[in-house]
């Protein structure tokens, strides 16, 4: 049962229905295919933010491609906030969806999340959430479904293919699960038997996903293998994916239109700004205490510095202290406008955040939770390829000296980034577009 908990939810419910029948509508509206609009169903990944914008920007990209397409989101909060600020439709069905941005809080310690064995335990969750998403299209006629990061629906479809019921596109950002040497010898057979079952799973039922796109280029992808015995990780992707390119959602800000979006933001001209950002889940609390530790003495040093503290949508501005010097916001729909003025950034290691900042040649710190593999491996070496950002160790940005020490170094730095390509939403939407 537990081996195949859709198969075997299929069998209860079928029990259920046959005690309690469910209530049918005495009615039923039908429309003949060819007669209504081109629908899509999106799900993008709720474990931050950072999707949302990307996926908000191929969306729009959709539409222009296909002025009649009807989108609509099966999605959860925190990326839900994104959605309602960009007038999206969200599918009432999302209601009964299981928030995984709760369940990874609750895997976190202090700056500390192993990203692997949270999603590992997050079985439960994801089981529930393919229910939705199946139940949905059984109901409900969608002609694209496209997945970015929802691991329920690619997992389950690849051990159900029986149940696909619309052409599935599937974007990624990382390939490959990644043993931390914290983890030791388990972590490293485990990492590499879901990787092993993966190729597998692609190898034996290729109709699964209609169009794999990655989010990046060939040369973001990590030059390591999935294991023992196992293929290479980049030449298994370039084999298997499209690349589109990365999709940062935004128009990078010119620096001549610098000085009057700061303006319109609200930042004085004799003033420099460091814009602290954790991206959209609670994990990050940790690390905006540590940053306040630094203010002091950042500013002994660089008085002229305006600190802006932004908590995102799930850690709750009061719980932090006031310290002199520092503006704390919540959530900021225009984040991204904030992060393209500002004189110096310090953030998580999430991908999305830190090439938002590279794609406007900022300066910054980040510091990527520890155990975390992504944020470890994938994405620093991504940032490595751009010559973007200084990486600072967790206990070393827990010495308030050391993280002023950084800050204030990022803050002189002229930055060399290699530039990041802007057309990525367009390229990817072209690739999906074409399985309508």
């Amino acid at each position: 049962m537990a081996r195949d908990p859709v198969f075997f939810n299929e069998i209860l419910r079928g029990f259920v229905d046959r005690l309690h029948p469910p209530e049918r509508p005495a009615t039923q509206d039908w429309t003949r295919a060819r007669r209504r609009p081109p629908r899509a169903l999106y799900l993008s990944s709720p474990i931050g933010l950072g999707h949302a914008r990307r996926d908000v920007a191929m969306a729009t990209e959709l539409r222009r491609r296909h002025p009649d397409l009807q989108v609509d989101w099966l999605a959860q909060h925190p990326v839900t906030r994104v959605l309602e600020a960009a007038g999206e439709r969200v599918h009432p069905a999302s209601r009964w969806l299981a928030n995984e941005s709760t369940h990874i809080e609750s895997e976190c310690g202090e700056h500390d999340l192993n990203a692997f064995q949270a999603i590992r335990r997050m079985d439960a969750i994801l089981v529930n959430n393919f229910g939705v998403f199946r139940d949905l299209l059984d109901e409900e006629p969608y002609d694209l479904v496209v997945a970015d990061e929802a691991w329920d629906v690619d997992y389950f479809l690849h051990e159900n293919p029986e149940v696909k019921r619309a052409p599935l596109a599937w974007m990624t950002d990382f390939v490959g699960w990644l043993p931390m040497p914290e983890g030791g010898d388990a972590e490293a057979a485990l990492t590499a038997d879901y990787n092993a079952e993966m190729i597998e799973q692609r190898a034996r039922y290729r109709a699964v996903r209609d169009r794999s796109v990655f989010v990046g280029n060939e040369s973001d992808v990590v030059d390591a293998a999935f294991g023992p015995g196992l293929p290479l990780i980049r030449e298994w992707t370039t084999e298997n994916f499209d690349y589109a390119g990365y999709v940062t959602g935004f128009e990078p800000t010119p620096p001549e239109a610098r000085e009057s979006l700061r303006t319109a933001l609200g930042y004085r001209p004799d003033e420099r700004v460091c814009v602290v950002t954790v991206g959209g889940s609670g994990v990050g609390a940790p690390l905006l205490r540590r940053v306040l530790d630094a203010v002091p003495l950042v500013r002994a040093a660089a008085d002229d510095l305006r600190f802006v503290v932004v908590t995102g949508p799930r850690i709750d501005p009061g719980s932090l202290p006031s310290v002199p010097g520092v503006e704390v916001r919540g959530f900021l729909p225009d984040l991204v406008d904030h992060l393209s003025v500002c004189d110096v950034a310090v953030v998580q290691g999430g991908l999305s955040t830190c090439m938002e900042l590279t794609a406007n040649r900022r300066p910054s710190v980040y510091v990527p939770l520890r155990r975390h593999f992504e944020q470890n491996l994938h994405v620093r070496h991504r940032l490595e390829g751009y010559g973007a950002g200084t990486c600072l160790e967790y206990p070393v940005a827990s010495d308030p000296d050391a993280l002023a020490a950084a800050v204030l170094s990022e803050l002189d730095r002229v930055v060399d980034y290699k530039p990041v390509e802007t057309d990525g939403a367009a390229r990817a939407a072209a690739l999906i577009a074409a399985l309508l």
